[in-house]
Formats: C-alpha cells, sequence, structure tokens
C-alpha cells in the first residue's frame, strides 16, 4: 500500500521544471560554426551579454545567458588579419579577451564600439621590444565618406569592420562591461 502511495508523489516530482540553467561562459571547443547553428531565430533578446569573434571563420556570436542568440558574417579586419596585434601599426587585429569599454557616435566610421586593447600583457610585451602596443581598437561600421555599400577585404587598422546596418543593431544590443573573446 506504501509503494501505492508514492505513485502520485513521483508522478508529480516527473512533471515538476528543471532546474533553471546558469549562464556559462560559451565552450572554447567548440567552433564558431557549430555555434550559430544553435541559434534559434524566434528567441527574444534585448541584449547580449557575450561576444566571440573567430577571425579565421570571419563570424562574431553574440550570446545572451550562455546561449548564442545573433551571429555576424563577413567580417572586416586588419589589412594584416592574421596573427594577434603586438605594435602599433602592425595593421593586425588584436586576439584575447577584452572588454567593451565605450561608444563613440561621433567615429570618423558608422558608430563604433571600443575595445579595451590593450591589456596589461599586451603593453608589456611591446613595452618590452620598446615599441607600442597600439590602441584605438573598434567594432565599427563602414567609412563615413563612404556612401553606400562596403569596402571589399580587409582595410581596417586592426579594428573589425561590418556594414552600417550591423553596427547601428550592435550599438543597440552590445552594452558597456560585454566581454569579447576574439580567437585566431
Amino acid at each position: 500500500m506504501k509503494r501505492l502511495a508514492l505513485l502520485p508523489l513521483l508522478a508529480l516530482a516527473a512533471c515538476a521544471n528543471p532546474p533553471p540553467k546558469v549562464a556559462e561562459v560559451p565552450s572554447s571547443g567548440a567552433t564558431l560554426a557549430r555555434e550559430a547553428a544553435r541559434i534559434v531565430p524566434e528567441r527574444r533578446f534585448a541584449s547580449v551579454d557575450y561576444l566571440i569573434v573567430d577571425k579565421s571563420e570571419r563570424l562574431m556570436i553574440g550570446y545572451a545567458g550562455g546561449q548564442p542568440v545573433k551571429a555576424w558574417r563577413g567580417l572586416q579586419f586588419g589589412d594584416a588579419p592574421q596573427g594577434h596585434k603586438q605594435f602599433e601599426g602592425d595593421e593586425r587585429t588584436p586576439e584575447g579577451r577584452y572588454v567593451i569599454e565605450g561608444r563613440n557616435p561621433g567615429s570618423a566610421y558608422h558608430l563604433s564600439l571600443k575595445v579595451s586593447y590593450p591589456a596589461p600583457a599586451d603593453r608589456a610585451f611591446a613595452e618590452s621590444l620598446g615599441r607600442s602596443p597600439g590602441g584605438d581598437i573598434f567594432l565599427h561600421g563602414q567609412p563615413n565618406a563612404l556612401p553606400f555599400g562596403r569596402i571589399p577585404g580587409d582595410w581596417t587598422d586592426g579594428c573589425i569592420a561590418f556594414s552600417n546596418a550591423e553596427i547601428e543593431e550592435l550599438w543597440r544590443i552590445v552594452p558597456d562591461g560585454t566581454v569579447i573573446e576574439i580567437r585566431p
């Protein structure tokens, strides 16, 4: 008889909601293309809390609560896109973990979000060789003087360029303080 009394409790427990998922940093092993495939187009989000850029895939994924919610493809980088930025003028895009630390609505490019490069390690490396690490790395749109479209190829001095429509979206959904991880 006791077993029969436990049956409704077990049925009730089976119907209970699982514990809420804790936001976690996206896996460092997953390719971004696989992460992009997990995006649910109908998922609503007001902002992202983590960005991952994969330079080799020319892809950026925005995450909200540990889940991929938006992908941007066809990113444009510095004239020398391979390798980590080490010095001012090397035209490379940095690699590593940084933060969006500000925004410039009056940029020479259509809107810009500032990346916290150089980190202390970047600065120390460059200075150990008597060089400047550079700075002023941004996510930005196309040059303001460009009437429409996109400049082809890689053309920045180390920034990450988007279409003007894409940077307008990023401007709305990427708050200051958002972590951005830039992978090779």
